[in-house]
């Protein structure tokens, strides 16, 4: 009797952060997200989609999922984001991100600041990609008389993380419940991308 191979060990995936931050907010929330995705054991890269180069897009072309990362500006992702979303056309008419991952995280001054657009907009980016949209999952925090602004997901969003900074207060201004829920999506991503790969490699063993 031959005695099976012994099952080869999961890969750890591979996670993209993709973003803009015109202040220095945003880029809190994506170095958030990239620990927590790192917590995991996945490899994460992080890409600045104003200073991107073909290495930048390479890295965006071999991941498992990427996580798309704004500052909400008039009521959607900044012009430095539209025009890199502009330019994954290329990705699009190849379909190169065909069954990536994708999600989302975003900034504004205001506590709603119309930040839910923001993250629409990435998530019909990543469906015109034909990429699965991995949501927050989490309960929204801080809307009882029990609850508190340090809640993870304060702000009550689904779609993706969302965070609230002060308009007058630098980086070191961004609060430490929108860090953690920005951490906690990082896992989440990182998670369902290693799922989503263990179960891509038993169905075509």
């Amino acid at each position: 009797m031959t005695t099976p191979a012994p099952a080869a060990a999961p890969v750890p995936p591979v996670v993209a952060i993709a973003y803009h931050s015109g202040f220095g907010h945003t880029a809190v929330l994506a170095e958030a997200v990239r620990a927590g995705a790192a917590e995991t054991g996945a490899t994460v890269h992080v890409v600045k989609v104003d200073e991107i180069t073909e290495d930048g897009w390479a890295l965006l072309d071999a991941a498992d999922a990427i996580v798309f990362g704004s500052p909400t500006y008039m009521g959607t992702a900044s012009g430095a984001f539209h025009g890199f979303a502009e330019a994954t056309a290329k990705r699009w008419a190849t379909r190169a991100w065909q069954d990536k991952l994708a999600a989302g995280f975003t900034n504004s001054a205001s506590k709603s600041g119309d930040k839910l657009h923001t993250l629409q907009f990435f998530s019909v980016l990543a469906a015109q990609h034909g990429m699965h949209w991995v949501n927050l999952g989490l309960l929204p925090g801080w809307n009882s008389t029990t609850a508190s602004e340090n809640d993870l997901n304060r702000l009550g969003f689904f779609l993706g993380a969302a965070a609230q900074s002060d308009n007058d207060r630098g980086p070191d201004g961004v609060h430490k419940a929108d860090i953690a829920t920005a951490e906690h999506l990082g896992r989440r991503v990182a998670d369902q991308a290693a799922i989503f790969a263990a179960g891509r490699a038993a169905v075509t063993a």
